[in-house]
């Protein structure tokens, strides 16, 4: 949820990560597929596809949920899912805390909001604003809650559900103070959408407007202006991309000193484009590199960190991975550059995880070697930026969970894989003060987290956390997780997944931070783009073989876990490094990457793995796709394959296609799809338990884990 202006991120999302635009499919089709036997399972709502998954299912149901701890810790997933002590996260807005909440009574959810003052309370009085649930029996509706924004005077919100979780949604206008919808509100059919507030009654908009209105990627490509009373089919065009782009969106910041409005346009996934956005509707380009990351706003600060190094018209060299502000110009002299200035430059070791601006202060989440502490900037009166360090606790996570744009409040959480989540508020001055924690899910007395550092094959060290019992003196069973895209850190963070049904059963547990991540700023992610792919699995290779040398596990004790993009990672491992594991868990992944750009929102994935339709690029990505290097006659460890039907981004296909390979060709596989929670594969608690407990089942009967 956003109660401010969403920037436009695209981001392929790992079940453990964030989430974003949907995609849809495009037309170009490199030389691949007409001797692929599968293609029928890509019809993903075909009757011919859909039984063979109901068969799948019926058979994994049968091998895991026979299994005596299937229930046991289904049970125990959902209880620590639906307890009502865990944290209710919210945002910040004015003197308000905004919170959406999922419990056993409330499956598909609630949303509240309480003040500021109350929320610091054990037991804070909500005021209710929407019952997702009632909504979706009175409108027989499957609806599930993806977001709200909200006016700057809080009086109307655009509030985004899906159907089953997808990531194409229906836009509808509310009135939070006579909890009801808005009769002739803004309102947009069920499509992959990008909409905000201008002011009280205008909206920025893109959306599918008909053929030629989305680009390649299925994103908008037109960006509109709407304003309250005319016909959507009356907006005003402010701003066209091109079919060829990732997508093009509408930006806007309030605070108390005003707007900002902006139009983004992505030409590709790493790169953008801003504009001005003139109350006139006329645009003007910002002279920015196309590596600027728009991270927030600040009065007429905007926040960028830097992709690649850069020297700004008369200034001097900028080292990317930094933060920068770049303040806009006086109305009056809107032709003029702006003025840029450095609040921030990482070490070799250092990177920025997360900015968020608030009303006084820029707040960062700064991580040396993948663990966090948070950094206020404040500008004084002569522009000058001063940089604090908060006073927090280290060797874990440290995240920003909300800030106020219009108050000086800011909100932080503390975590370990050992340590339960702690929420700090901070006023402005003084100390964070910790006002709610989450209580332990697991006995970590005995536990201890280590981080070790693997030499991958060019040498390069590469850091991981190992999590595990104090008194184990001997090889056990480990689950290796890991992602290894899209800028994406792997920071400590506490499970109690993991905890309940791993680490307290004698499982060790290990995070790995592989390049093609954010955890060492911009060149990781970079040293394992398009053509240097196979770096990525280099590592976690690496990370594999340095457990065993160093006595943690062996190979046939090994399980391997991600999603997503991780879900490539463990597959393209699997095949390339059968020996190295004793079991697989992929889920929601991408893995014909010959293919991918055909399959869900591919295309707009171009920039981190290349188009197949280019010789070049075909060419190294043939070396390393799990579905086209996976081969009869050769021994793979287990695999289970999770995913959903409702997942417009990636889709249930790379699975479906993979785990009917692999079984036509005498591996073993095990495949699960849930119908709902898109990307997610679960759209509720419930469907969460079911598969997480599938997932711990399937790795403790391959890997053998005896329990405590």
């Amino acid at each position: 949820m956003s109660m401010r202006a969403r920037l436009t991120v695209v981001v392929l999302a790992g079940v453990a990560g964030a989430a974003a635009f949907a995609g849809a499919s495009v037309d170009k089709t490199p030389q691949a597929g007409a001797d692929d036997p599968y293609l029928w399972l890509e019809d993903i709502h075909g009757a011919k596809a859909l039984e063979w998954v109901k068969a799948q299912n019926e058979r994994s149901i049968a091998v895991l949920q026979a299994d005596p701890d299937y229930r046991k810790d289904y049970d125990a997933i959902l209880k620590v899912l639906d307890a009502t002590d865990r944290i209710p996260y919210g945002e910040l807005d004015h003197e308000y805390v905004f919170n959406f909440w999922q419990d056993a009574q409330h499956p598909k959810g609630i949303w509240r909001r309480t003040t500021i003052a109350d929320y610091a309370n054990a037991s804070p009085a909500w005021e209710l604003l929407l019952d997702v649930d009632k909504l979706a029996q009175d409108e027989h509706e499957n609806w599930v809650w993806q977001g709200a924004d909200c006016t700057p005077s809080l009086k109307r919100c655009l509030l985004t559900l899906s159907r089953g979780g997808g990531d194409a949604a229906v836009i509808r206008e509310f009135d939070p103070d006579a909890r009801t919808f808005v009769k002739g509100g803004f309102e947009l059919a069920e499509a992959k959408s990008q909409i905000t507030w201008l002011d009280e009654d205008t909206v920025v908009f893109g959306t599918d407007f008909g053929p030629g209105s989305m680009t390649s990627s299925g994103y908008p490509r037109i960006v509109k202006l709407w304003k309250r009373g005319e016909p959507m089919a009356d907006a005003r065009t402010v701003y066209e991309g091109q079919e060829s782009d990732v997508a093009s969106a509408g930006i806007v910041f309030h605070d108390p000193s005003g707007s900002i409005a902006l139009v983004q346009r992505s030409p590709s996934f790493f790169t953008a484009e801003y504009y001005t956005l003139a109350a006139d509707g006329t645009t003007q380009r910002l002279p920015l590199p196309l590596g600027a990351d728009l991270k927030g706003a600040q009065a007429r600060s905007l926040l960028f960190t830097l992709r690649d190094d850069w020297t700004p018209p008369g200034g001097g060299p900028i080292a990317k991975g930094s933060l920068i502000a770049y303040t806009l110009p006086v109305p009056a002299s809107a032709a003029a550059e702006g003025e840029v200035s450095v609040l921030y430059v990482p070490d070799a070791s250092s990177s920025i995880a997360e900015v968020s601006a608030g009303r006084d202060a820029v707040y960062v989440s700064i991580n040396h070697d993948v663990t966090g502490s948070i950094h206020a900037f404040r500008r004084d009166a002569k522009s000058a930026w001063s940089d604090t360090r908060l006073d927090l606790p280290a060797a874990g996570s440290t995240r920003i969970v909300s800030t106020n744009t219009w108050g000086p409040q800011a909100q932080f959480r503390f975590e370990s894989f050992t340590t339960p989540t702690t929420l700090y508020a901070f006023q402005g001055e003084g100390k964070p003060v910790a006002i709610k924690s989450l209580p332990a899910r697991f006995d970590a007395t005995n536990l201890a987290t280590e981080q070790f550092f693997a030499t991958s094959r060019d040498g390069t060290r590469v850091p991981y956390f190992v999590t595990r019992s104090r008194s184990l003196t001997a090889p056990a069973p480990t689950v290796l997780y890991g992602y290894g895209g899209f800028e994406i850190s792997l920071t400590p963070t506490y499970s109690a997944n993991f905890g309940m049904l791993w680490l307290t059963r004698g499982g060790v547990y290990v995070v790995a931070n592989i390049r093609g991540g954010g955890e060492y700023g911009p060149a990781w992610h970079q040293a394992a783009l398009l053509a240097n792919r196979q770096k990525a699995y280099d590592d976690f290779q690496a990370v594999a073989a340095d457990l065993v040398k160093r006595g943690i596990t062996t190979p046939r004790q090994l399980g391997i876990m991600g999603g997503s993009n991780g879900g490539l990672l463990v597959s393209a491992n699997m095949v390339q490094r059968p020996e190295l594991f004793g079991a697989v868990v992929c889920q929601v992944p991408l893995i014909d990457m010959i293919r991918y750009t055909q399959i869900g929102a591919g295309a707009s994935w171009e920039a981190e793995y290349g188009d197949p339709a280019r010789a070049a690029d075909r060419a190294w990505i043939l070396k390393y796709s799990p579905y086209q290097n996976v081969r009869s006659g050769k021994r793979y460890p287990p695999v289970f394959f999770v995913t959903a039907t409702s997942d417009d981004r990636v889709t249930p296909v790379h699975a479906r296609k993979m785990a009917a390979r692999m079984e036509e060709q005498g591996h073993t596989v095990l495949f699960y799809e849930n119908t709902d929670g898109g990307h997610a594969a679960a759209a509720d608690h419930r469907q969460a338990a079911e598969m997480w407990a599938l997932s711990f089942v399937y790795l403790k009967q391959m890997l053998h884990l005896a329990g405590p």
